[in-house]
């Protein structure tokens, strides 16, 4: 197991395919799921066969960029999964920021500290030049999240998807900052 980084409560680390089970009980919870497919699991053969082998493929690529395995520091509790990629394939100054965290996990700040790290390790390690993440409009609580972790309200768009979903009528939003606003806020903090 290769750890990318910690924080005060997390361990993010990269997958193995020994997770695929802790990947496919995340995605069965529907509340987790919710702004993702409506509801709906993702099968556990589609985690082995298609989602895992992504995710590892990712770490031949652009070190540091990919999908991370959050744990909890202190006893090594599943909490959930991170992303932290490319938008455009290989090219590190563009990436997305996700997270994925089961239920129980929910509220307790893990998906902001996670955030937070993962944008200024990329700032600060990585090359990354802009960091984006999006998510249905109406999802208050990861727009919170995005809010929380530095990221600005850029636009809302729509897209057509296969299947629509509830609240899926009222749009996407993009949020976004820049290693140039990410530099400047920390300039700020540091003569208050």
């Amino acid at each position: 197991m290769s750890i990318f980084l910690t924080t005060a409560r997390l361990v993010l680390r990269e997958f193995t395919p020994a997770d695929a089970p802790l990947l496919t009980d995340l995605d069965a919870d529907p509340d987790v799921m919710r702004y993702l497919t409506g509801g709906r699991p993702t099968p556990a053969d589609e985690i082995r066969e298609r989602v895992l082998p992504r995710m590892l493929a990712a770490y031949r690529r652009p070190p540091g960029l990919g999908w991370w395995a959050a744990e909890q520091r202190r006893d090594g509790t599943f909490l959930g999964r991170f992303e932290f990629r490319p938008t455009r394939d290989g090219d590190p100054r563009e990436v997305e920021l996700g997270y994925r965290l089961r239920r129980a996990a929910w509220g307790a700040g893990y998906a902001t500290e996670g955030s937070r790290a993962l944008i200024d390790k990329g700032f600060t390690e990585l090359g990354v030049e802009r960091v984006l993440a999006t998510t249905m409009a109406v999802n208050r609580g990861s727009r919170r999240v995005m809010e929380k972790a530095g990221l600005g309200y850029v636009r809302t768009f729509h897209q057509a998807w296969p299947e629509a979903i509830e609240g899926s009528e009222h749009g996407e939003v993009e949020y976004a900052l820049t290693r140039r606003e990410w530099q400047d806020r920390r300039g700020q903090r540091a003569t208050l």
